[in-house]
C-alpha cells in the first residue's frame, strides 16, 4: 500500500466493506471517490488501489487542496441498479457503503459531507450515476468515463440536482456511445442490463437538473465537448465524446498485457483527472442549493 494511503473498513448490513484515502491537507476540503471498473475474478489484485495508479487524483491531491478515496466494490464489482453484477445479485447496499465513506471522511478529516465528487469507469461509472440519482444530498458533481446511465433507474426520482461531466470514446465496444445492453445475459440468454447512449444520457440529466439554453460546445482534434449550465442551484452537465477512445480512462496508457485489446485504444490528449476537477471546482455547490 502507498505510504500517502489509509486504509479503513465500515461495516454496512454486517459486511465489512474496505477502502483507501489519501487524507486531505486541510479541514474543509472536498471528498472525491473513485469507482474501479468490474474486477470481477480477478486474481492478481494489485497492492495499491487499480485507481491510485490509473488516474492522477491522488498526484495533484495537495495542489487541489482534496482528499481522495478509493472504495473497494463488493467481490471487485458494484452493485450499480443494472441488476448483472455479482453484488447487484448479492443485494449488497453500495449506496449505502459509499455514503458511509463519504460521513467517515467528514468524521475523521473534516471534508464536505455534502459536496462529495464521484468518479468511475465502467462498473464504476453505472454506479456514479446511482449515486447521483439516489445520493444526490451527499454527491455535488459526479463524472461517468464509458458508462452511461442504468435504464434501471429511470424510474426513481432524484431528490437534488448534480453536476455531471460524461465522457464516452466513439471507439469502445463494450459501452458503446449509443447505448446497450451488459455483455452478462440472463439464465436464458435473454439481454438485460441496458444503459443509454451519451447524447440520451445527457439529455436526462439536463432534465433533471433543469439546465436551459444551448450549451457551449468546443472541438478540438481529438474530442467534442458541451456543456449545457443554468440547472437548478447552479448545476451543469456536460457531455463528451472521445474521438477513437476505447474503454480506457483518457489521459493514461493501458498496462502493456492490454495493449492491443478490443477496446484498448485511449486517447493522451488531456488527461480525465484534472479535466474532471477542473469541471468540478466551481460546482461543489451544497445540497440545500441543489435540492429539486
Amino acid at each position: 500500500m502507498a505510504v500517502d494511503l489509509v486504509e479503513a473498513e465500515v461495516t454496512i448490513e454486517g459486511l465489512r466493506r474496505a477502502f483507501a484515502i489519501r487524507p486531505p491537507s486541510r479541514k474543509n476540503a472536498p471528498i472525491v471517490l473513485v469507482l474501479h471498473g468490474n474486477q470481477s475474478g480477478m486474481t492478481d489484485a494489485p497492492a495499491e488501489p487499480l485507481m491510485y495508479e490509473w488516474t492522477s487524483f491522488a498526484r495533484h491531491a495537495d495542489e487541489w487542496g482534496i482528499g481522495v478515496a478509493y472504495p473497494l466494490g463488493w467481490g471487485g464489482c458494484w452493485a450499480d441498479g443494472r441488476g448483472v453484477t455479482t453484488a447487484d445479485e448479492a443485494g449488497v447496499d453500495d449506496v449505502a457503503f459509499l455514503r458511509a465513506v463519504i460521513d467517515w471522511c467528514a468524521e475523521r478529516f473534516e471534508t464536505q459531507a455534502d459536496r462529495a465528487v464521484v468518479a468511475g469507469i465502467s462498473n464504476g461509472a453505472f454506479m456514479a450515476h446511482r449515486m447521483a440519482v439516489e445520493a444526490g444530498d451527499r454527491v455535488a458533481v459526479f463524472a461517468a468515463v464509458a458508462g452511461g446511465f442504468p435504464e434501471a433507474l429511470a424510474g426513481i426520482r432524484p431528490g437534488h440536482a448534480v453536476s455531471a461531466v460524461l465522457i464516452n470514446g466513439d471507439a469502445d465496444p463494450m459501452v458503446p456511445l449509443t447505448g446497450g445492453f451488459s455483455r452478462h445475459r440472463g439464465p436464458g440468454g435473454e439481454l438485460r442490463g441496458r444503459t443509454w447512449g451519451l447524447t440520451e444520457s445527457a439529455r436526462h440529466w439536463r432534465e433533471v437538473d433543469g439546465c436551459a439554453g444551448p450549451g457551449e460546445t468546443v472541438t478540438t482534434q481529438g474530442s467534442t465537448r458541451t456543456a449545457v449550465s443554468r440547472g437548478t442551484g447552479g448545476t451543469v452537465v456536460m457531455e463528451w465524446t472521445v474521438f477513437g477512445g476505447g474503454h480506457t480512462w483518457p489521459g493514461t496508457p493501458v498496462p502493456e498485457r492490454w495493449a492491443g485489446t478490443p477496446g484498448s485504444a485511449v486517447s493522451l490528449e488531456f488527461d480525465a483527472a484534472e479535466e474532471i476537477w477542473r469541471f468540478a471546482a466551481p460546482l461543489l455547490i451544497p445540497a440545500d442549493a441543489r435540492k429539486l
